[in-house]
């Protein structure tokens, strides 16, 4: 297929639960080509086979590349057969690692439709964290920066209330602060341990864009001194000096998305991802 072709390509997520893994999986391959129309069509809570057949009769109609996170031994042969004998590409995301670790450990999968969902002691800590992130965002209350996983500092716009929440979703409590040149600085910020704080930074133009189109999606005059260059760079100077007291990790988020930041986050500050339902694995002594 030629970059200028008018063909559409077809993904058709079926699954057993919410869908989310193979939609993310979909997701990720398209994002690898730009220049091609996808359609993304998903059959979720499929437990039977009269809806599964449905499913895939649809699938077949749209000519559809089908990726699916069923469980049930049935409904996964049925799946494979149907696609088999309709020359219809499939690719089953879950039997593979479940044969593998079955093959390793020698036992058996639950095989329990949204397992990955249940509502166990990881959902429970999601939700602090969460209730967390806002109680403790754009530094309502400095006395959270004591008791956060994360405290994010940075100027206005370089996402620190996104980052939050998306490291909150990861059950970790993050904290943030806004910077601005000569406000006070919470004694707190001085107390904690600044291997856990994370100062944001981003690049003076763009930035100034952000802050000008955020202006204009207000109604507002862009020109204003919120995106005036001269005060962005001493807005900028003033946070990497106090980075540079504090000796926290600094991170520029100009060309970055939340995932690519958030990643950089719990890599150096050496945090796990715990946003996964199941067993945690205990520290090291």
């Amino acid at each position: 297929m030629t970059s200028d072709s008018t063909e559409i390509v077809t993904f058709f997520v079926i699954s057993d639960s919410a869908g989310e893994t193979a939609t993310k999986l979909a997701q990720a391959t398209m994002a690898q080509y730009p220049t091609v129309e996808f359609n993304l069509f998903r059959r979720t809570f499929v437990t039977d086979e009269e809806t599964l057949m449905q499913a895939l009769k649809d699938a077949l109609e749209e000519k559809a590349l089908v990726l699916h996170t069923l469980i049930n031994s049935e409904l996964i042969d049925l799946t494979r057969d149907f696609c088999e004998a309709n020359n219809l590409f499939s690719f089953d995301v879950m039997t593979p690692p479940i044969t593998e670790i079955e093959r390793l450990t020698g036992v058996k999968p639950i095989r329990q439709p949204g397992a990955l969902h249940l509502l166990n002691e990881n959902y429970f800590k999601r939700i602090k964290a969460m209730e967390f992130a806002v109680k403790y965002d754009d530094g309502k209350d400095p006395r959270g920066f004591l008791e956060a996983d994360v405290v994010l500092l940075g100027v206005s716009r370089t996402s620190k209330t996104p980052l939050s929440l998306f490291l909150a979703n990861k059950n970790l409590k993050v904290a943030n602060l806004p910077l601005i040149p000569q406000a006070h600085i919470p004694k707190q910020l001085w107390e904690i341990d600044p291997k856990k704080i994370v100062g944001l930074t981003n690049n003076p133009d763009i930035l100034n864009s952000i802050r000008k189109e955020r202006m204009r999606s207000y109604g507002l005059n862009p020109d204003t001194a919120y995106s005036d260059i001269e005060k962005i760079r001493a807005e900028l100077d003033f946070a990497n000096d106090l980075y540079e007291k504090l000796g926290c990790v600094v991170i520029n988020v100009a060309s970055l998305s939340i995932e690519e930041t958030a990643s950089l986050i719990l890599n150096a500050l050496g945090l796990e991802d715990h946003s996964y339902y199941g067993t945690e694995t205990s520290e090291k002594e």
